[in-house]
């Protein structure tokens, strides 16, 4: 009887383990990132679904009366026979969630691993009622212990980091000694990465240039890549500085001491995880990055944001330069005269102080991108190069650098994919460009996360820019659905055009009874997999 329902216990096990151990990885390691995933609608329903409160109740019957369990076997085979025939079921699918191999997730899969296996020999010393018990409650309880794992592991994990950036210092310290690396660090609420890509392939056209990979934008990561790919022959490094915590910046610009700062804008995106508007300041509203510049470092910000704004107006702030869409709100090095905004490309000339002018256009899409390449046109101006070579070289930059994508799914229906990252700007961005597209517009997205006390501020906002372009939203998390819907309806889209769905083929159904060929969907932010591959295939 023990054996049998070890069986199937023992593989929901293993996809229990699994997902504890992807959801840290999915938060980095990062306690606040963890806890706050359960302020969501999402976390919650780890815990409030029917199959958890009925194992809560199974195991309160089991304490108070043994004799029920001639009655209740038969309960919790079904139970796990289910959970275990719909892991099964996820893994030919390839939609179990699990964590991608890194060492340490090796290492926290296999101690947790151990510590399962271990359990259920140790189990098998009692009675069966007793067995039976044990296995409830450590399935219950199988959140805690594998956050315990991951807890007190850290240590030996935060040493190999210790080691790792110390490394990592030292390299880069002794090729900068030895040939003139010029190491460029960008941070900023939103558009790192573009600009990232952007400055990049820009730069190629001149330079030996090494970037950050897309995902390589905390401490660890950066060190990694300077460790891997850093040699003798770079004469660019470009690093993308993500944070989640005051001081973070400051870690990684100690070891890339770099020459040039560049602020992409700065929103309350992760506000609920520094705390406060000043702690996110200090970060990610590149105040560190600021002050850790090397001696004749340069600033660059983007005018167009008012805590940009702010950081350069500061007095304590010397060598800056700054870019604009227009050269009305600050004294602006460069800026843009005309601008274009094309279902497929952006069209635009840049003026600088000395009247020079550039002609740009480039395949990507939305007019946020304008202002993203005027950050990269400015780095590369201040390195020596010309408007009419930078220029040619934009024409090497590709639709996906922009992080959003134009495809056409089943059907003939346009599907715009912004599904890599969200953020308040990028959502109000991202609607703007779906605004010059023809037909039905339908969007699709999850409610923003980490917005702390501005999120339902944020969420009425998206809602009303929604309510204006789209005529259909689908939202695909409940958290600020309510207030999303609000907003929408303050500008006249009906109640019925506003649908919560969170079921992949649900979604795919309503989007094909909507929209026809010519029709367009955009796709913001985190929407699940499983869905771009119906509209796609």
């Amino acid at each position: 009887m023990y054996l049998l329902l070890g069986a199937i216990w023992f593989a929901w096990e293993i996809k229990y383990v699994l997902f504890w151990i992807y959801l840290w990885q999915l938060k980095d390691y990062h306690v606040g990132r963890f806890i706050d995933h359960f302020k969501t609608h999402k976390g919650q329903k780890i815990f409030l679904n029917y199959e958890f409160l009925l194992k809560i109740l199974l195991l309160g019957f089991l304490y108070f009366n043994n004799a029920l369990l001639e009655y209740l076997f038969p309960v919790l085979v079904l139970l796990y026979s289910a959970e275990a025939f719909l892991f099964l079921r996820g893994v030919i699918n390839k939609l179990v969630k699990k964590p991608v191999e890194t060492l340490k997730t090796i290492f926290l899969t296999t101690i947790s691993f151990i510590i399962v296996f271990l359990f259920f020999v140790w189990n098998t010393n009692f009675e069966i009622v007793e067995q039976i018990r044990q296995l409830l409650i450590f399935d219950t309880l199988t959140p805690i212990i594998i956050t315990t794992v991951v807890l007190f592991c850290q240590p030996i994990f935060v040493l190999i980091r210790n080691n790792t950036l110390k490394k990592a210092t030292n390299k880069i310290n002794k090729i900068k000694s030895e040939v003139p690396l010029k190491v460029i660090a960008i941070t900023g609420s939103y558009g790192k990465t573009s600009t990232k890509e952007f400055l990049a392939t820009i730069l190629s056209k001149k330079y030996k240039v090494l970037k950050t990979k897309d995902n390589q934008n905390s401490e660890i990561g950066i060190a990694k890549c300077i460790l891997e790919n850093l040699d003798h022959s770079h004469q660019i490094f470009i690093a993308e500085v993500g944070a989640y915590n005051k001081g973070k910046v400051k870690e990684v610009c100690s070891i890339l001491k770099p020459d040039i700062g560049i602020v992409t804008g700065v929103n309350e995106q992760h506000l609920a995880l520094f705390g406060s508007l000043e702690n996110l300041l200090s970060a990610e509203g590149g105040g560190e990055l600021a002050h850790s510049l090397s001696e004749n470092g340069i600033l660059i910000v983007n005018g167009d944001n008012k805590y940009c704004l702010d950081l350069y107006k500061e007095k304590n702030v010397y060598n800056k330069r700054v870019y604009s869409l227009t050269n009305k709100v600050v004294d602006a090095n460069i800026w843009t005269e005309e601008i274009e905004v094309a279902k497929d490309y952006v069209y635009f000339v840049v003026m600088d102080k000395n009247k020079e002018m550039g002609h740009f256009k480039v395949n990507v899409l939305g007019k946020h991108n304008v202002q993203n390449l005027l950050g990269a046109i400015l780095v590369a101006r201040e390195l020596g190069m010309g408007f009419g070579e930078i220029s040619e070289a934009c024409k090497k930059i590709n639709t996906q650098q922009g992080g959003m994508v134009l495809e056409q799914g089943k059907h003939g229906i346009n599907i715009i994919n912004s599904s890599y990252s969200s953020n308040p700007d990028g959502v109000i961005a991202d609607l703007d460009y779906f605004r010059i597209l023809d037909g039905k517009k339908v969007i699709v997205m999850p409610c923003l996360i980490e917005l702390g006390n501005k999120s339902v501020k944020i969420h009425q906002k998206i809602g009303k820019k929604i309510g204006k372009i789209c005529d259909l939203a689908i939202i695909t998390s409940k958290d600020k659905f309510e207030e999303i819907k609000k907003g929408a309806q303050e500008v006249g889209m009906p109640e019925s055009k506003i649908l919560l769905c969170d079921k992949p083929r649900d979604i795919y159904s309503l989007i094909t009874l909507t929209c026809k060929f010519g029709d367009s969907v955009l796709l913001e932010g985190r929407v699940p997999s499983e869905l771009i591959k119906l509209l796609n295939e």
